[in-house]
């Protein structure tokens, strides 16, 4: 157990309201949502119908929320959905999404119908945070009463497509301030001790307790292996506190847990964790991870319609 205190609230007591307002009085906008996500969303409109899905606004300030769609749209193939940027600060999960919509996309033209969400969460990309302006974590709120308006956007976005969704994959990042702010955060928030962890060096994904498609996830680690490194189980055999149950695959309850890849009944579904802070890999390395990921996804899935 951790004996540093986070410096918001009183330990072992959960916050409320003050504490959240003295949290966000902390948080500050590093970078621009309209700059590096909606104006490479704009430049693609020659390749993909743009939907603006929804909208959240926090404090005076308003976000679209925006998707890429295939323009040739057919009601009789299967649904190809990528989600990044839930938590916003996981930066290659964003640009990895523009990049696989910039340069690999075309190739699945007349194959199937890509549903493209780059960035969920925008307040959180500007202040590079995992939760949004409320101190929730969208990606535990996927669920009918989940408090995100991130997460009930695009759950209202997705809900008319049913079955229809053949592949799921949801682009994140694990980091070194996992760590040092955002799990000794939640910690604080709960008003639980904090219990250190180990962050992983390299890639790896987590697939669905309730249907693993162990094949598909391997699929996804052997074409990034090619890209960058798989991180290796720690000397329980686990990864962020999880059984390692193939090279580089963990699973969680992703319904249970409120988590975006659990957001379908798509039959594929993983979400991808890479480490931008290893000193084995660079942030173009990472992005290209997280296109090698979507793009051997898409290939295995559609494989076995």
């Amino acid at each position: 157990m951790s004996t540093t205190a986070y410096p918001i609230g009183t330990p072992g007591q959960p916050w409320g309201a003050a504490e959240r307002a003295a949290w966000l009085a902390r948080q500050v906008r590093r970078r621009d949502y309209a700059v590096d996500v909606l104006a490479a969303v704009d430049a693609l409109r020659d390749r993909f119908a743009v939907d603006a899905y929804g909208e959240v606004a926090y404090h005076g300030e308003r976000y679209p929320l925006v998707a890429l769609c295939s323009r040739e749209w057919r009601d009789d193939l299967p649904v190809a959905l990528v989600t990044g940027g839930v938590h916003g600060y996981e930066t290659s999960g964003v640009h990895g999404a523009l990049a696989f919509a910039a340069g690999r996309a075309a190739a699945f033209e007349g194959v199937c119908n890509l549903l493209l969400a780059p960035c969920v969460s925008p307040w959180a990309y500007e202040r590079i945070h995992r939760w949004n302006a409320d101190a929730v974590d969208p990606n535990r709120s996927f669920r009918a009463d989940g408090p995100s308006g991130e997460a009930t956007a695009l759950m209202r976005r997705v809900a008319p497509l049913g079955a229809r969704v053949l592949v799921h994959v949801d682009l994140h990042e694990t980091t070194d301030t996992d760590e040092s702010e955002f799990r000794p955060a939640l910690a604080a928030r709960d008003g639980k001790p904090f219990e250190p962890g180990h962050i992983p060096d390299g890639f790896y994904v987590v697939g669905d307790e309730a249907n693993p498609q162990l094949a598909f996830q391997q699929a996804i680690i052997a074409a990034v292996s090619k890209v960058t490194h798989i991180a290796p189980a720690d000397a329980g055999g686990r990864i962020i506190g999880s059984p390692v149950v193939a090279e580089g695959v963990i699973l969680y309850p992703f319904r249970s847990l409120g988590l975006c890849a659990g957001l379908t009944e798509a039959r594929f579904t993983s979400t991808t964790e890479v480490y931008p802070d290893s000193p084995r890999a660079t942030p173009a390395q990472c992005n290209a991870a997280q296109v090698a990921a979507v793009e051997a996804a898409l290939r295995f899935a559609l494989a076995r319609r």
